[in-house]
C-alpha cells in the first residue's frame, strides 16, 4: 500500500510534473529520493506530524493563489 500513497503523493503535489505511469515504472531509489524532496519542500518544518504533512504548505499555497491555471498542453477540442 505504501507504493501507492508514494505514487499519488508525487503524482498530487508534484505540480503536473509528474504522471502515474512514470513514477509507477522509475527506479524504486529514484521515486523515493522524489517523494522525500518533495515532502521536505512542502514540509519544512520537521517538528509537525508526518501523517499531516500535505495539509500545512498546500492549504497555505492554495488559499494564495485563488486562480486556477490551466496547463499549456490542454486544447479544446473542435465542434465537428
Amino acid at each position: 500500500m505504501s507504493i501507492f500513497n508514494q505514487i499519488h503523493e508525487i503524482v498530487f503535489h508534484g505540480g503536473g510534473g509528474y504522471d502515474w505511469d512514470t513514477i509507477y515504472n522509475m527506479p524504486i531509489w529514484l521515486r523515493k529520493w522524489t517523494f522525500y524532496r518533495l515532502k521536505e519542500y512542502l514540509n519544512p518544518n520537521p517538528n509537525q506530524n508526518d501523517s499531516s504533512w500535505t495539509e500545512g504548505a498546500v492549504k497555505e499555497e492554495a488559499s494564495k493563489n485563488k486562480k486556477i491555471r490551466v496547463p499549456t498542453y490542454v486544447t479544446k477540442a473542435s465542434k465537428k
